[in-house]
């Protein structure tokens, strides 16, 4: 960052309003949109946990009565009106939340297709046509997708063949990184709290802002992809707390939950940007890659034993909430 931009940074106002001038993004983490205004984020994110847990209040009741008799209508066996009255209900919920961002949704492809790439490319294909269905364009939409490498990939076949814009999740190890960056994938989504959480249950240390690990796994990415002249954005995500936040300032987006949100909104301490691309192309690290080899991909990532269990430890999380919402629509739609 410029001498000149570092001075136009904005030094006072709420937290929140800080973090915003620093240059990063402000992205909400929710599916209670009702809540998502109150910060004017650019975007919003959502996953299967968010979206299980926003279906169980009534406020949302209509949106699965949408769904449900989507699925009804085009499906034939209760399976697949079940499965299309899933897909209805998230792209329900990234319509109404596009009524509130003036930027982009992410929906999020099954977790139980994370290893299976062609099944994800066929899923991603279908939530993009709903959403076109409802006049909403696939510029508006990130489809959100587990960085295993048939997800990358996956990924990487969808936004060079179909101009599908991709959010890589679930995002532990700097492997992961170097590879999403390489498929050209438009953002990634680094999970700083769950990396520190599992430093934390190994090592039993208190982690403050300045030496969390996920706070230095996503200085680290940043600092390569801005080196190596990368566009894919770095998203920091699944925050324990605002000093997690406060040192990633600069970074290009942070998708933020409402209590947090909530928290950096109600404090005007101060928020000096940390990140910046000068200094970032100094510090990165040396160029390597995995591009169309993915047994080297997969030792590396093997070698990263908090990666490796964080990312199927998140799989199985997210699969789980999944059918618990599937089996939550198999009764109405059979009721």
């Amino acid at each position: 960052m410029s001498e000149p931009a570092q001075k136009k940074q904005k030094t006072t106002g709420s937290s929140l309003e800080q973090l915003k001038a620093s240059g990063t993004v402000v992205v909400a983490d929710t599916g209670d949109f009702a809540s998502i205004a109150k910060f004017t984020p650019q975007d919003s994110t959502t996953n299967p946990s968010l979206i299980l847990a926003a279906a169980k209040q009534p406020a949302y009741a209509k949106l699965i009565d949408v769904a449900v008799s989507y699925g009804k209508k085009n499906g034939k066996t209760t399976d697949e009106k079940v499965e299309l009255a899933v897909d209805r209900l998230l792209v329900e919920f990234g319509k109404e939340i596009l009524k509130i961002v003036p930027g982009r949704v992410s929906t999020e492809v099954d977790a139980r297709l994370s290893f299976d790439k062609e099944a994800t490319i066929a899923k991603a294909l279908e939530i993009i046509k709903l959403y076109e269905d409802l006049g909403i364009s696939r510029e508006r939409v990130l489809i959100k997708i587990a960085s295993t490498w048939e997800g990358i990939q996956a990924a990487r076949e969808l936004e060079s063949k179909h101009k599908i814009h991709c959010n890589l999740t679930l995002l532990f190890s700097f492997s992961q990184a170097v590879a999403c960056a390489e498929a050209k994938v438009t953002l990634i989504s680094p999970f700083v709290g769950r990396i520190m959480d599992w430093y934390k249950a190994k090592t039993g240390e208190t982690y403050n802002g300045r030496n969390d690990p996920g706070v230095l796994s996503v200085h680290k990415i940043y600092n390569y992809y801005k080196k190596h002249g990368y566009k894919t954005i770095v998203m920091g995500a699944s925050f324990r707390n605002v000093d997690e936040i406060k040192n990633l300032a600069g970074v290009d987006y942070l998708t933020i939950s409402p209590n947090l949100l909530d928290e950096l909104l109600n404090s005007n301490d101060h928020v000096p940007r940390v990140l910046d691309v000068a200094t970032a192309k100094k510090e990165g690290a040396e160029k390597i890659s995995y591009i169309d080899d993915e047994a080297t991909f997969r030792f590396s990532l093997n070698e990263d034993a908090m990666g490796t269990e964080k990312l199927a430890e998140g799989i199985r999380k997210f699969s789980a909430d999944i059918v618990t919402l599937f089996d939550m629509i198999e009764k109405k739609v059979t009721a």
